[in-house]
């Protein structure tokens, strides 16, 4: 192997490993945000709120894009993420509110 497919490969390895520390972080935050947001669902459900709320939603997606510009993320990306988590949140309000529990599987 010639010195600079053996340096490419370094440099490859490098980005690889720090994906990889960067997906164990995401995946740790998601569930720390899921924690809190399954709690948000019993509250709502003791107190008979509904599990979705428009407006806020409409808020952190604003939110969301302006730090996705700050941070030269693709906006429509982020939209569609956490629109995606989102649906996973309300679906988990929905099932607390119907069940009085977490689900089982919970995201």
């Amino acid at each position: 192997m010639s010195d600079v497919v053996e340096k490419a490969a370094e440099i490859l390895a490098g980005h690889r490993n720090s994906i990889d520390r960067l997906d164990a972080i995401l995946v740790f935050t998601l569930a720390e945000r899921f924690k809190h947001t399954q709690a948000v669902g019993v509250l709502k459900a003791e107190h008979e709120l509904p599990p979705s709320d428009p407006s806020r939603e409409a808020r952190q997606i604003e939110r969301l894009e302006r730090l996705a510009a700050e941070a030269d993320l693709d906006p429509d990306f982020a939209k569609k993420f956490l629109n995606f988590i989102i649906s996973e949140v309300i679906r988990h309000h929905e099932h607390i509110s119907e069940n009085g529990h977490t689900p089982k599987n919970r995201t």
